[in-house]
């Protein structure tokens, strides 16, 4: 069945069903009301929960990547090991101002 076939026939048959008049006098107050009454969430209190969450996580992490880097052979000196760099570096440092 095409698309617009079916849409048709929906809004046909929504148009053919008319609401009825049993509706209570001021239903749509009273649910307004009801909303209303409902609390709102406060953001700062969703924030905050989320944050404390993530404390545990952060904190494990941290003690994780300090052990490996603590425990991991030392790096060597990229400067050291190149004075063509270093000179580079110095060069970059000492551009004259124009």
């Amino acid at each position: 069945m095409k698309l617009d076939n079916l849409i048709d026939k929906l809004l046909a048959a929504a148009r053919e069903d008319r609401p009825s008049d049993r509706v209570p006098y001021a239903f749509e107050k009273r649910i307004m009301a009801r909303i209303a009454e409902q609390p709102t969430a406060d953001i700062w209190s969703v924030w905050g929960r989320a944050l404390w969450q993530a404390v545990a996580p952060s904190a494990a992490v941290a003690v994780v990547v300090a052990a490996w880097l603590s425990l991991s052979p030392a790096q060597t000196d990229r400067f050291s090991q190149d004075p063509e760099l270093e000179q580079i570096a110095a060069m970059a440092v000492d551009l004259p101002a124009k």
